[in-house]
């Protein structure tokens, strides 16, 4: 059966939820506080996205278990460090994962992404090269962040500043993207397609 696709504003209350949540409950209260909020909302969010559209993106599968790991080490351990390192882990691991699929000839990245392009494997290759350089940037900037700055700071970078920049490197994708495209774009072909690169 195929999965539904959710309406945009409900993608994006359910990824950008747990962040606001996560943002306000530092505000009011303290890191620990907000840990603990952020990991509720973010089951909460899977929940409420597979009870709606029946599917759960990858990257949100990976990034709640690594949300969960993490928080409850900073929780156990009261140390904030945990926390503060969850996005570069994330990031790193979804760069690696990226890396290692380009050296074996394929492309991971409709995949992680839950997207049904359907491009050439040329496309694939280039796409999948820049996610992966990109995402090992944003490790080095929330290393660089919440090793420099007050956790105030990188808090509402994370929240406000991490998902912005991630929008606008997507959108700048988009050139390559209909650039490698091909017409008709179905999930049967995209699925093919990703096999073949």
């Amino acid at each position: 059966m195929d999965k539904a696709a959710p309406h945009p504003l409900f993608k994006l209350a359910t990824e950008l939820g747990p962040l606001v949540v996560f943002f306000v409950a530092n505000a009011r209260f303290d890191l620990f506080v907000a840990t603990a909020a952020f990991m509720v909302a973010i089951v909460v969010a899977i929940a409420v996205s597979y009870a709606v559209v029946r599917h759960v993106p990858l990257m949100a599968i990976v990034s709640a278990v690594i949300v969960l790991v993490f928080g409850t080490l900073t929780l156990v351990l009261h140390d904030e460090t945990f926390i503060k390192m969850k996005p570069t882990i994330i990031y790193s691991l979804f760069g690696l994962i990226l890396g290692v699929g380009l050296l074996f000839h394929k492309s991971f990245i409709a995949i992680m992404f839950d997207q049904m392009f359907n491009l050439t494997p040329a496309g694939w290759r280039a796409l999948t090269f820049r996610w992966a350089m990109f995402f090992f940037a944003m490790a080095a900037l929330n290393e660089i962040i919440w090793r420099t700055q007050s956790t105030d700071f990188w808090v509402a970078f994370k929240a406000f500043g991490a998902v912005p920049i991630t929008a606008v490197f997507a959108m700048l994708q988009m050139p390559l993207i209909n650039r490698h495209s091909i017409q008709p774009a179905t999930a049967e072909t995209s699925d093919a397609r990703r096999g073949d690169v």
